[in-house]
């Protein structure tokens, strides 16, 4: 029961140590959160994401992807590909004082206009096309698993555990922000972060592809 224990732990430090940094799917969870856009599909979107990824690395499929670099190479391109282009987006956002003015129906945040779907194909591309997530989860955790032997899966729990408290903590706790994001400048700083993290994140993925 205590070497169980100690996996669990053990998986929920680790992911959380991997998880916390800033990153572009952080980011643009923060921004739902704040806007209270769809926050519960897009919170869940990412824990579902991250229990398949961490239960395929568990299982030892990291191991394989390891030796097919050239799959990582192409997720690269192409997810820096969308990081740049959600960048210039948020960039745009920042400097546009048109579209910081009009408040949205909750948060007075500005209104995009974003649909559901819309949302959710971009949750979606942020969380598959970052090849980060792959490294992260299905070759470090699923290495940092294969060590604890036959406690490997008590491993992935407590690392699935710490994803799923993160996204529900930055999703719905990202809205006791909202009063300080009531002004349209609040908004223009929070665009502007989230357009230099996708932009860096972008230029280094395709510069490291």
């Amino acid at each position: 029961m205590g070497d169980v224990l100690f996996s669990l732990g053990a998986g929920f430090g680790a992911t959380m140590a991997l998880i916390v940094a800033i990153g572009a799917q952080n980011a643009f969870v923060l921004r739902q959160g704040i806007r209270r856009e769809a926050v519960l599909v897009v919170v869940l979107i990412c824990i579902f994401s991250d229990a398949i990824l961490v239960s395929l690395g568990v299982g030892g499929v990291g191991a394989l992807v390891g030796t097919s670099p050239g799959a990582l190479t192409v997720v690269a391109l192409i997810g820096g590909a969308f990081l740049l282009c959600y960048g210039a987006l948020a960039a745009r956002r920042a400097f546009k004082p048109a579209a910081l003015e009009t408040g949205g129906p909750e948060t007075g945040g500005p209104e995009t206009g974003g649909s559901l779907r819309r949302i959710v194909l971009t949750t979606l591309a942020i969380t598959w096309l970052n090849p980060h997530v792959y490294l992260d989860t299905l070759l470090l955790l699923g290495a940092i698993a294969a060590g604890h032997g036959s406690d490997r899966w008590a491993f992935g729990v407590g690392a699935v555990s710490a994803s799923v408290l993160w996204f529900l903590a930055l999703g719905f706790g990202a809205r006791l922000l909202s009063g300080f994001f009531r002004k349209p400048s609040s908004w223009r700083v929070l665009d502007g972060l989230v357009a230099a993290t996708m932009i860096g994140l972008g230029v280094a993925l395709v510069a490291g592809a």
